[in-house]
């Protein structure tokens, strides 16, 4: 503790320099003309706070944040409210040639070199949690197995769960805990199951639209728009972002009740 070159920018400015650099992703280097220091003392701040911010977790009241899979799933489940996940995708660089992994970002669905997040919001949008980022070729069904979701549901609380087609399955493993809109059982279905069908999955779409929202939150800050930097740091960048937006709406929530 103590060693290694000292800063020469207090906290505060490593602060706002971070969170301006993951609002605008404005470069290190207009940083450092800005706070008139090296570029290296931005990326070395940068790089510091970063993890810090990350490691918050998504705040739901004041004092009270979520920080693991297992910790919104509870709070779910004790607030008695419906939880509703997505997968969300952000632009990287391509791995330079002769990578082994170069091919395992590629995202299937829109056939660009991305990571993938897993995003959990309550009902009415608010961002619960964000899940360490994954390369683009995963599947969100795959990715929410890996996070153990399947066995904290099963060994949690009741909790009613809203998602995509991209986790059809889920609901069988988890005792009906997860919903996904439903199948189309019949090809040539008669006019009568065709209204039914679409009305039923129009429903469930509109229950689910919230984690859109919550997604395009996340998305206006310009850092996850498209990221130019390392992608090794992307799990924090968006983990970080998700806890700031959090903590932003649960002011916002609380300022508009004192009203």
């Amino acid at each position: 503790m103590g060693a290694g070159a000292k800063h020469r920018l207090v906290f505060v400015d490593r602060l706002l320099a971070t969170l301006v650099h993951l609002r605008h992703a404005v470069t290190h280097d207009v940083l450092a003309c800005w706070f008139g220091v090296d570029r290296s003392t931005i990326t070395r701040a940068v790089g510091e706070v970063r993890p810090l911010l990350a490691e918050r977790g998504c705040t739901v009241s004041p004092g009270v944040r979520l920080r693991t899979l297992a910790e919104v799933i509870g709070h779910l489940g004790a607030s008695g409210q419906t939880g509703i996940i997505d997968g969300t995708e952000i632009r990287v660089r391509r791995p330079a040639a002769g990578h082994n992994d170069r091919d395992t970002f590629i995202s299937g669905k829109n056939k660009q070199n991305a990571v993938k997040t897993m995003v959990v919001t309550d009902g009415a949008g608010r961002v619960l949690f964000c899940s360490p980022t994954r390369p683009g070729s995963c599947a969100d069904i795959t990715h929410a197995r890996q996070l153990g979701l399947i066995k904290l549901l099963a060994d949690g609380p009741a909790v009613e769960i809203l998602a995509d087609a991209g986790y059809q399955g889920l609901g069988a493993q988890t005792g009906g805990r997860v919903v996904t809109p439903p199948h189309h059982k019949f090809k040539n279905a008669p006019d009568w199951y065709e209204e039914m069908h679409e009305h039923r999955r129009k429903a469930h779409s509109s229950r689910r639209i919230r984690v859109e929202h919550g997604i395009a939150h996340l998305k206006n800050w310009r850092a996850l728009t498209r990221h130019l930097g390392r992608r090794e740091h992307m799990s924090h960048t968006i983990q970080a972002i998700a806890g700031l937006l959090s903590h932003q709406q649960t002011a916002d929530l609380a300022s508009a009740r004192q009203m």
